[in-house]
């Protein structure tokens, strides 16, 4: 894990405690937390399925228990020694819920994002630079 990481485990520690009583009895769903500079600026949860028939919303099944709230935490720490030098993105924990064996599943995607207007000046030589050499 990078050494910049460890204030980036803090800050996914957190996420996860904000959003334990929205995980808990979620059947299945996206934890979406945006990073810049090696921060957390904002996350969330999707949700999904919410179905609904003839108009009316369909009975929930049961969904995350407090203890397998507890392990997607873990599991969502862990994964930051994945992560590999990069500062700006997103990293998306999608979980779901199996109803006939009380058990759960996540997958984890990592999107690193960079922006070309910052390293224009390290690839095209600034005016000045160009006369000073000649």
């Amino acid at each position: 894990m990078q050494m910049d990481s460890s204030s980036l485990t803090r800050q996914v520690e957190f996420v996860f405690r904000q959003l334990e009583g929205e995980l808990t009895n979620a059947t299945a769903g996206t934890v979406l937390i945006h990073i810049r500079n090696n921060a957390v600026g904002k996350f969330g949860v999707r949700h999904h399925p919410i179905e609904s028939k003839n108009g009316k919303f369909e009975s929930v099944d049961k969904g995350l228990t407090g203890a397998q709230v507890q392990a997607f935490k873990q599991m969502a720490i862990e994964s930051l020694r994945y992560r590999k030098d990069w500062t700006h993105g997103e990293i998306l924990y999608d979980f779901s819920v199996r109803a006939s064996a009380n058990s759960w599943s996540a997958s984890i995607l990592f999107e690193s994002n960079y922006n070309m207007a910052n390293w224009n000046s390290r690839y095209y030589p600034r005016k000045n630079d160009l006369w000073d050499s000649q």
